[in-house]
């Protein structure tokens, strides 16, 4: 194949706190910082990391991108030298749209994506994204989109992004599960595995989904748990990483990919 870049990346598995912007944000900040301080390129962080997925209170705390809490992970780019991406609310035109945003080391934002497959019941909350995109970055052509956006009967989304070219597809997650499933008996995480590994073997793309852990406390999933199991897939298919589940599994893992 030849020309292989090596990326170091960090995921971000941190928790969320529903309606907490400020308090999300200043750890969203540490995790960044740690990372850089690892010497990683790239931060990944989880989906809706300001509000918490399908907190109501997107309705009043959304921002428009840019603006107040784009700015503040932008700084945090800049301050550590580090790529970052992150799953955000955007208000734009009396609409809520679940985005993620990619940031350069200069804090210029230089992708964003606002969630498609958004299910049915975070309809009332959000609104459904119309465009997808790839942009050239140091380790090459990276596209972005958004947990169920991965879904296999989805797939069709990270496919044109490898079509637009994308050698590595950034995933900002909230994958939640029942208060009392049990993990032993039903080990969470299969169909990420089986999505992300069939579109990194048919269109050599690696695939890395980054989840929150905490419980849901506000909108139709209330009561439910965010389990982390981020997970990284290279451009074979082979699972590079796949990180602890559970509510408390907050943790920031680093991997090295070649891309």
């Amino acid at each position: 194949k030849g020309n292989e870049t090596m990326i170091r990346v960090g995921m971000g598995q941190m928790t969320v706190l529903g309606g907490e912007i400020d308090k999300n944000l200043n750890l969203s900040a540490q995790f960044i910082k740690n990372a850089a301080q690892q010497q990683c390129d790239l931060i990944v962080l989880p989906e809706c990391l300001d509000t918490g997925w399908t907190h109501t209170s997107a309705t009043d705390l959304a921002e428009p991108i840019p603006g107040s809490t784009s700015e503040i992970l932008c700084q945090a780019a800049i301050d550590n030298k580090i790529y970052v991406v992150a799953g955000i609310t955007e208000r734009h035109n009396n609409r809520i749209y679940n985005a993620a945003i990619l940031i350069d080391s200069d804090g210029q934002i230089l992708l964003r994506h606002r969630k498609i497959n958004i299910l049915g019941m975070a309809q009332d909350l959000y609104s459904i994204g119309d465009h997808l995109g790839v942009v050239e970055t140091p380790w090459g052509i990276t596209g972005l989109n958004i947990c169920a956006d991965n879904f296999p009967q989805t797939s069709f989304y990270g496919q044109a992004l490898a079509g637009m070219g994308a050698q590595l597809i950034l995933s900002p997650c909230a994958w939640a599960v029942d208060a009392d499933h049990n993990n032993q008996k039903d080990p969470y995480g299969q169909l990420w595995i089986d999505a992300y590994t069939r579109l990194a073997i048919d269109h050599q793309v690696a695939v890395i989904g980054v989840s929150n852990v905490g419980w849901i406390t506000d909108g139709p999933w209330k009561g439910k748990k965010c389990i982390g199991c981020s997970l990284a897939v290279d451009q074979t298919g082979k699972i590079t990483k796949q990180a602890g589940y559970g509510e408390s599994e907050e943790r920031l893992e680093i991997i090295n990919l070649e891309i």
